[in-house]
């Protein structure tokens, strides 16, 4: 695992961390954060932040304040929106911006993108309910970007399976990692292996900001 910079960001509710993996010469900037049981060690935003800089795109992971003081379980998702907010205000990004993250992560982004002046959001995991439920769903939260949108998932992800993903969502795409689990793990013996799934993260991620981002005459 490559080293990143690491800086503090105030914010109302604690101090966060951004971790930062630069371009040499920035297409489009990433601010990523992470789930609700877990940090920005995980292996799908490590992929992003390793393999991303080298191709034009600055990826920055916000660890939230609960995680940076050591807490086992995420605040409220508003205290997440606003420590969100913190940590872009201080980047002063002057590349087009991406907001996304992983699981809660993700929701948070997705709740927050435009209103940050991204021009996409990209959804890891993205809990669509609970394990095992199907109701109440966070599709509204998807529906309301207002933005080209990403979501990668697990095929056997207990919180929301890809194809509980309408097709019908304006500027909304979905990638299938095979096998994969809410944390992206596939099974040892499975279509693809870990290796494999992290690199279709990559790929796909890869291919997505170059359509939707470096090739869209609107973004920054």
């Amino acid at each position: 695992m490559k080293k990143a910079t690491v800086r503090t960001v105030d914010t109302p509710h604690g101090e966060g961390r951004l971790h930062t993996r630069r371009a040499s010469r920035p297409m489009a900037t990433l601010l990523l954060s992470h789930g609700a049981g877990g940090g920005v060690e995980a292996r799908d935003l490590w992929a992003l932040a390793d393999a991303l800089p080298a191709q034009g795109f600055s990826v920055v992971l916000f660890e939230q304040p609960w995680r940076v003081a050591g807490r086992k379980v995420a605040t409220a998702p508003p205290t997440l929106d606003t420590a969100l907010r913190s940590a872009a205000d201080v980047m002063r990004v002057r590349t087009p911006l991406v907001v996304g993250g992983r699981s809660a992560g993700a929701r948070s982004a997705a709740r927050t993108a435009k209103s940050l002046g991204a021009t996409g959001c990209l959804a890891l995991s993205f809990p669509l309910h609970q394990p095992g439920r199907t109701e109440p769903t966070r599709l509204p939260e998807l529906a309301a970007v207002g933005l080209p949108t990403l979501v990668v998932q697990g095929e056997r992800d207990p919180m929301g399976r890809p194809e509980e993903f309408p097709g019908d969502l304006p500027d909304l795409d979905v990638v299938v990692i095979p096998g994969g689990d809410h944390g992206l793990k596939v099974p040892a013996r499975g279509e693809v292996s870990q290796d494999e799934a992290m690199g279709i993260v990559v790929e796909s991620t890869l291919e997505w900001l170059v359509r939707e981002v470096v090739g869209n005459p609107s973004a920054g």
